[in-house]
């Protein structure tokens, strides 16, 4: 993917980009300490202003770097990147150093935010951490505030996502357990 297929999206509209259940990559920085995740449990939270959660587990060096720095990303991966996924969720940094290497991970910033972010995914969401300590020690659940959101034009365009017509390499990934995971389904709409 070239960046001329990054868009921004407004951020009134960024719930759209994980409401419909995507696994997602986390990503963080703090100083020379940069690393990604793969999550299961992400979601929109508010629209206005953008807000979402996500749960990381107190044995990630993600959530310690988040932890350090207030400021994390949310990425949707596809398809073409399962195999990648799938490892950054099994590998742990702490155990293997260069676990993004090893996971064929590259990294870009779109900004002067200092966030950094996975290549090849279809949407991404700068975020900001609303402290709320009770939840994040009690349930692993982070609140951030969403302060910049981009998808792939090839997908996502107009605020909504189009998967129809695309190649399945692009189409968003579902985890279930185990190493299996969906990819987006066919569209329906009612009829109402």
């Amino acid at each position: 993917m070239t960046h001329t297929n990054i868009k921004p999206v407004e951020l009134e509209k960024a719930y759209r980009l994980l409401n419909h259940g995507p696994t997602v990559l986390v990503s963080a920085q703090n100083g020379k300490d940069v690393d990604v995740m793969a999550a299961a449990w992400a979601c929109a939270l508010e629209f206005s202003p953008a807000k979402v959660t996500v749960v990381l587990d107190k044995s990630t060096k993600t959530r310690q770097i988040i932890e350090q720095n207030g400021y994390f990303a949310l990425q949707v991966p596809c398809f073409a990147q399962i195999d990648m996924t799938y490892q950054l969720g099994s590998i742990s940094q702490f155990e293997e150093p260069d676990k993004l290497k090893i996971c064929g991970t590259e990294l870009f910033y779109p900004d002067d935010s200092g966030v950094p972010l996975v290549e090849g995914c279809i949407a991404w969401l700068i975020c900001k951490v609303i402290p709320e300590p009770h939840n994040q020690q009690a349930h692993d659940l982070f609140i951030g505030s969403v302060i910049g959101a981009w998808a792939d034009s090839r997908v996502f365009r107009d605020g909504h996502w189009h998967f129809s017509n695309v190649d399945n390499s692009l189409k968003s990934l579902h985890y279930i357990a185990g190493g299996t995971f969906y990819t987006i389904g066919d569209e329906v709409k009612t009829s109402l």
